[in-house]
């Protein structure tokens, strides 16, 4: 389920909801019919997911992708499992909702552009994408680091020269 959430993007709900007819593994999509703004979202499924989901034994009886395999119920909170596995690993101060967080800054350092970053998360505005692509530290301090080289590729002079900038 997690795996789901970082390699996707998707919200608990979508993905506590996933039937396998909402899968294409063979097409490497997932197709979301009802998304919380209402609109219809075709989601890509990279290499990583894809063999997380194909290694999931699949019941005819139970039309849902992550269920109880005792109950055969599908799971409405992961609440309590995530909290377990967050401490055991020595995570804190972090929520589910965090996934899709991290998933967008994710995309976001890679060099994503935000229009993209928006549509994968199923966002009706950038404004709200904007939220969620949060850079790591080191990522703007590499930013700074090109801006650094370029400056230092020219002769002062002639960049200031450049830029309008009068002695």
């Amino acid at each position: 389920i997690a795996i789901t959430a970082l390699n996707t993007g998707m919200r608990k709900g979508e993905i506590l909801g996933l039937t396998w007819d909402n899968l294409d593994l063979k097409h490497g999509f997932i197709l979301l019919n009802v998304t919380k703004n209402g609109e219809r979202r075709e989601i890509p499924i990279n290499d990583t997911l894809r063999g997380v989901l194909q290694g999931i034994t699949r019941r005819l009886d139970i039309p849902y992708v992550f269920y109880d395999s005792i109950t055969g119920k599908h799971y409405k909170d992961v609440k309590r499992s995530f909290k377990t596995a967050l401490r055991r690993a020595g995570i804190k101060d972090f929520h589910f909702h965090d996934l899709r967080h991290t998933f967008a800054s994710h995309l976001v350092m890679a060099g994503v552009d935000i229009t993209t970053v928006s549509r994968l998360l199923g966002h009706k505005s950038l404004t709200m994408t904007l939220r969620y692509s949060h850079l790591a530290p080191s990522h703007m301090a590499k930013a700074l680091d090109i801006l650094d080289s370029t400056l230092n590729d020219k002769p002062t002079a002639q960049l200031l020269h450049n830029l309008g900038v009068s002695r």
